[in-house]
């Protein structure tokens, strides 16, 4: 069976827009599709993180699905087409890349992400925001955004000198909430928690470790040692509701055994 290359996808998109083509199709707005592509993009990040390769490869298909029907919204609307996406990645890509497209000795990936971010100022001459931070998306989950934060200022000098010291500022917040929930601040809780999130994105990221993996990790083994306990209690006809704390505990930590 022959393969679909990319053009014969786009005309796959452009025929279920057409009238005649799929109602649904034809209903859906930028606005609409935001939810779309933000779920395919989880599902790309699920697959990769369980080394599913062949479920992998469908979701890049969905997610690559969602480009083009962003692009061809924008299309009708005469604002540009995915040609246009493809021709600014590829003329970007090779821009940023001086020491592969052009004559520029670049030998690290530090050397090479310096030089990635000083190209980017060039590009903005003034025109938006340029702050070290600009660029960063809103709509980023928090621990992401923090990470991302962390390091674009960090590139530029503005970082601790060691883990030990994060840890040092890590035990500063730590008792700072304490101290917060002692007096009942709540206001001021909700604060230290959110500086506390953002040392630990920090730890992590001196590390190499990215948060999210290592949060999401933590809430898979999370849910597989719950629903053992759920399991076991259900095997004696009980449920968590009816059982003590004592009981779950017990049952928790014959739960590690199997992590």
């Amino acid at each position: 069976m022959r393969k679909a290359d990319f053009q014969e996808l786009v005309h796959i998109m452009e025929r279920l827009r057409e009238p005649g083509g799929c109602p649904w199709d034809r209903e859906q707005t930028l606005e609409t599709l935001k939810d779309f592509l933000i779920e395919e993009a989880y599902e790309v990040l699920e697959a990769i993180n369980n080394r599913d390769l062949a479920h992998l490869k469908e979701e890049l298909g969905d997610l690559l699905y969602q480009i083009l029907f962003i692009s061809r919204i924008a299309e009708e609307e005469n604002q540009f087409d995915i040609h246009d996406v493809v021709s600014g990645i590829a003329d970007k890509m090779k821009r940023r890349h001086p020491h592969v497209f052009g004559t520029e000795d670049l030998r690290t990936a530090e050397h090479v992400l310096e030089r990635w971010e000083e190209i980017k100022m060039e590009e903005k001459n003034g025109h938006v925001n340029s702050s070290t931070l600009a660029g960063i998306p809103a709509a980023l989950p928090a621990l992401q955004k923090a990470k991302r934060i962390s390091e674009k200022v960090a590139r530029v000098g503005f970082d601790w000198e060691t883990v030990t010291d994060i840890m040092e500022k890590l035990n500063e917040e730590v008792s700072e909430l304490s101290d917060s929930i002692q007096h009942e601040d709540f206001s001021r809780s909700e604060e230290e928690i959110g500086d506390l999130l953002f040392v630990i994105v920090n730890v992590g990221r001196r590390l190499g470790i990215d948060p999210e993996v290592a949060l999401q990790r933590s809430n898979m083994k999370f849910i597989k040692r719950f629903e053992y306990v759920e399991k076991e209690l259900k095997s004696r006809g009980k449920k968590p509701s009816s059982s003590t704390l004592e009981e779950m505990e017990y049952l928790w930590k014959e739960a590690k055994k199997y992590d």
